[in-house]
């Protein structure tokens, strides 16, 4: 719920500010580095949490957080994004609250998987405690104890969330597909390929991180095209185009193929710049996390997952379509390419306000299903 109505709330600032003249007080980073920051460790590590929180009790079967525990984890997020949202005036309160509310998620997470000892879930915890890592750069960087630590905290940071997505991808989209379609289909992974995406993506993530625009990242984004597409290869499956909830998280994952073609063609191409960084953000972040919260409502709420709201497809197209405009416009059209930033963060403002509108009360009621 929080994630929903700040994706709404920061975009509209952003927007204030990238064409409408609205000032921040911003000291030791630029407009864009406070526009990075505040889509990945505000709304995506919302979406992060939201996800953890609840897929780690039920893979233990062990309480993460709840009551006062899950209030004090989610005001700590509130109180991180309210201090940040007019800029960098209250950046050491801002970092505090922020860093406390990952420590908080990293705690109430690792606590019953460690009890349990499911050792298949290190890679989870490792992630999230890499993004920890990564929040403490930016804020060191900020504050101008670490030089860099604000490009490389925000770069670090991003695509371990990209890493995170085609990890936990990796786990949920065939199984949700095989009992989403309506009908008997076993979807492949094949083991070699996945080693090869372990293998590739972590030399990506460093090559982007310390070796910022090199030739090697676009080979390394080159062998991830490949690598994705075969994976997405062996999870299509027609009935998925009649499914919402199905075919948003596999759109996402076409988005981030987008982003790997991007990136691979950066060095023989005039591309504007950070296409395909948008490509990766508005097209596989935005659409997975929005698929996956509306999937997880539905579910989590007592509800049926094969029976969705009916303006479920129309939010899911507008999330869709709002990434289309962001990355593809700008290519036909790089003239008018402020344009199509506007415009993009308008439908992606419509969208979480969609989600809002159908989600929400199902967030603030009993369970329909009457159970805890």
């Amino acid at each position: 719920m929080g994630a929903s109505i700040f994706a709404v709330v920061t975009m509209a600032t952003w927007l204030a500010v990238y064409r409408f003249g609205y000032q921040l007080e911003l000291e030791g980073l630029s407009i864009f580095q406070w526009h990075a920051h505040e889509m990945l460790y505000g709304y995506s590590m919302a979406v992060i949490a939201g996800f953890l929180l609840t897929a780690a009790w039920n893979w233990t079967n062990e309480k993460t957080a709840s009551g006062a525990g899950l209030a004090l984890i989610f005001i700590l997020w509130v109180l991180a994004r309210a201090l940040s949202i007019h800029g960098t005036s209250y950046i050491v309160y801002a970092a505090a609250a922020d860093l406390a509310f990952m420590a908080g998620l990293v705690i109430a997470v690792a606590r019953p998987i460690i009890k349990v000892r499911q050792k298949r879930q290190t890679m989870v915890l490792l992630l999230v405690f890499l993004l920890t890592a990564g929040n403490i750069l930016f804020y060191l960087g900020v504050t101008e104890v670490l030089d860099q630590g604000v490009r490389m905290g925000i770069q670090g940071g991003f695509y371990l969330v990209l890493g995170l997505v085609l990890f936990m991808g990796r786990r949920v989209i065939p199984f949700f597909t095989e009992r989403g379609v309506g009908y008997h289909v076993e979807l492949k992974n094949s083991r070699r390929n996945d080693i090869a995406t372990y293998i590739l993506f972590p030399a990506f993530l460093i090559s982007e991180v310390f070796f910022p625009r090199h030739f090697i990242g676009a080979l390394l984004a080159g062998g991830l095209l490949i690598s994705n597409s075969i994976r997405l290869n062996g999870w299509h499956t027609l009935g998925i185009w009649q499914k919402p909830l199905i075919w948003g998280l596999f759109a996402s994952f076409l988005m981030i193929n987008v982003g790997f073609l991007l990136r691979s063609a950066t060095p023989v191409t005039a591309l504007p710049d950070y296409l395909h960084v948008h490509a990766f953000a508005v097209g596989g972040i935005g659409i997975v996390t929005i698929s996956m919260m509306a999937r997880v409502t539905l579910g989590h709420t007592g509800r049926n997952i094969y029976q969705w709201p009916r303006l479920i497809a129309l939010l899911l197209a507008s999330i869709v379509l709002t990434a289309t405009v962001r990355v593809f416009f700008p290519l036909m059209d790089p003239v008018n390419y402020q344009l199509w930033v506007v415009v993009s963060g308008i439908m992606w403002i419509i969208s979480f306000t969609l989600f809002s509108i159908i989600f929400i009360p199902m967030l603030l009621q009993q369970r329909a299903d009457a159970k805890p």
